[in-house]
């Protein structure tokens, strides 16, 4: 029985450990996006190397988004590759120092627009470490090293009537809010042209 429990209990040390390097992947945030719109993506990159650090990670860029800004990270330098038309293709992030340690991880931010018929959109990412080695993150879904994929919903069409009925509802709101002080404001007009007729009488009686 003994010998059972110690099994048990080896299996679900090494599945745990297992299941933590199989996470760790260079992924990109949010999962989940909508065509037509304009996101901030985040690039996560978490060092697996027990002998070597992370000093560059490369991110290529599909048709499906364009790419046009990116947040300055201490520590780090980005290098942007561009094609004939002007469009980013891809940044390289490369470290200023020793990079990224073994239980380290790092968190790149960029923005862009999503393509208005993109269905998904597959990062294509390549992690260099100090000692030379290169782990390409560009395997399909289940792979030992998976391309991060963003699902891209269909746009909705109401988002703009949506907007648009907010827009009228506060208009309307003002509106009404200055509907509400007409009584008020002819009170005072009121009071302003009987204070006039009381200071011109006192000056002819004078």
């Amino acid at each position: 029985m003994k010998k059972w429990v110690r099994l048990s209990v080896l299996f679900l040390m090494a599945f745990s450990l297992f299941a933590g390097v199989a996470s760790a992947h260079v992924t990109v945030q949010p999962k989940e996006t909508s065509q037509g719109t304009y996101e901030v993506f985040t690039v996560r990159v978490p060092s697996e190397s027990e002998d070597s650090s992370t000093t560059k990670v490369e991110v290529r860029f599909p048709e499906e988004v364009n790419i046009s800004r990116f947040e300055p990270k201490p520590g780090w330098t980005y290098e942007l590759q561009m094609d004939e038309s002007g469009k980013i293709t891809s940044v390289t992030w490369t470290a200023d120092g020793e990079g990224l340690s073994p239980t380290e991880f790092i968190q790149f931010n960029l923005q862009g627009k999503v393509a208005d018929d993109a269905t998904e959109i597959v990062w294509k990412a390549y992690q260099t470490y100090a000692d030379g080695s290169v782990v390409e993150w560009v395997g399909a879904e289940g792979a030992d090293a998976p391309a991060s994929v963003t699902t891209v919903k269909p746009a909705d069409p109401s988002a703009s009537h949506e907007h648009g009925a907010g827009v009228q509802e506060e208009v309307s709101e003002d509106e009404e809010t200055t509907s509400s002080n007409v009584p008020l404001y002819l009170a005072i007009a009121a009071l302003v042209v009987a204070l006039l007729s009381l200071v011109l009488a006192l000056r002819k009686r004078g």
